[in-house]
């Protein structure tokens, strides 16, 4: 079988939506599929091109086994929605130079497009859905434009909001398949399209052998959060509002986005038990993470859909978790004891949840450890979940 893979996200890059494509694609190439990547000039998080990519319209490589055909884009973490939407419609542009490829286009058995971006996707769905007439499995991250919404970033019943979610319906229906992060966005796609093959496809990571590292005092309390530093995890606002320090806590924060600038001036300024560290590559932020006591998962809001991937990354590491949100990752936080979790936005009840699991005797903070890396190991077992999707995309 030979699979494309649409994603505006891809290695070297880092964070949940490259990490996620990535191990994807690694996954299915060492199950023997014969895997291409069709994606940008990295650029994410840092909002531009990175170096040794500059000055480049494309550029085709071997990545790990996988061949990556990357295309330019409008790099930049600009909140302003003129510059967002310039953002969006590069690379929906510039995938399209990919058409004259016909021969390699028509080799593939199924083309996988990643949605959000739904711009990129639908210029992605035109060319291979409608143009090549290729199987097409639509990857949905997240359900845009409803998260939007949720978030305040995009206002209901608006131009914008109308133009969005006809885009959204068009991939459902165009699309030969779907899948999901989440139940409840598997269960959203069906309301549109009850017929439709679908998977449920977690982005889940593989086995990691732990260090030999001795227990460690739990005090200070060390608290980590890695990922994007932007509006929807809001940890400015969390630092603003938290005095880590006072209860005898750390948080270490590492990441960018485009919070990242006011986060490190605030950090600087103000003695609170934070520090922020910038990013790390994938590989080394794996064995930094196990380092710490417990990870913080924030969202600002209930976002219908959203399962944070940093809870999949933390699991095989046997890290307990301190979750502010609601929702499918709530439920799995509460349901396995691999954590506590807060309301978004409750920062009084968080602050009880750092003292309390700083506070857990020794052998019930063990136990939440151990709840971890049994889940990673059976429900969200990367390695059972990828030959369960490899039969998935054998099966249409």
């Amino acid at each position: 079988m030979r699979v494309l893979i649409v994603s505006p996200s891809y290695l070297p890059e880092i964070g949940a939506a490259p990490s996620r494509i990535t191990n994807m694609a690694e996954g299915l190439s060492g199950l023997g599929i014969k895997v291409d990547v069709l994606t940008c000039l990295p650029n994410y998080p840092k909002g531009r091109i990175f170096d040794g990519y500059r000055g480049a319209f494309s550029k085709t490589e071997d990545v790990n086994g996988i061949t990556v055909f990357r295309y330019w884009t409008y790099a930049s973490i600009s909140r302003r929605p003129l510059v967002r939407l310039a953002s969006m419609c590069a690379f929906a542009t510039t995938l399209w130079c990919f058409a004259l490829k016909r021969k390699r286009i028509k080799s593939y058995d199924k083309v996988i497009i990643q949605t959000p971006p739904v711009l990129a996707a639908a210029s992605a769905m035109l060319l291979f859905r409608c143009c090549y007439r290729k199987k097409v499995v639509l990857n949905v991250s997240d359900l845009w434009p409803l998260s939007a919404v949720e978030l305040g970033a995009m206002k209901e019943g608006g131009v914008y909001h109308g133009v969005m979610g006809r885009i959204e319906r068009f991939l459902y229906r165009k699309a030969t398949a779907c899948q999901g992060q989440s139940k409840e966005i598997v269960d959203y796609i069906k309301r549109y399209e009850p017929g439709k093959a679908s998977f449920l496809y977690r982005n889940l990571q593989h086995r990691f052998v732990l260090p030999n590292q001795p227990p460690s005092s739990r005090k200070p309390f060390r608290i980590v959060y890695a990922g994007l530093l932007g509006v929807a995890q809001n940890i400015l606002e969390l630092i603003e509002r938290i005095d880590f320090k006072g209860m005898g806590a750390e948080l270490h924060l590492f990441g960018g986005g485009n919070q990242a600038l006011e986060i490190e001036d605030y950090v600087r300024t103000h003695d609170k038990g934070v520090f922020y560290h910038g990013s790390l590559p994938k590989e080394r932020m794996r064995e930094e993470l196990t380092r710490y006591h417990a990870s913080i998962i924030p969202l600002t809001v209930r976002i219908r859909g959203a399962v944070p991937s940093k809870l999949f990354d933390l699991l095989p590491l046997g890290v307990p978790i301190l979750f502010c949100g609601g929702g499918e990752g709530e439920e799995i936080v509460k349901e396995n004891q691999l954590g506590l979790v807060s309301a978004p936005g409750d920062y009084e009840r968080l602050s009880k949840n750092i003292r309390a699991m700083s506070h857990l005797p020794d052998e019930e903070y063990r136990q939440l450890k151990a709840n971890c890396l049994r889940l990673s190991q059976t429900t969200f077992c990367f390695e059972r979940q990828l030959e369960a999707y490899k039969r998935f995309l054998s099966a249409f």
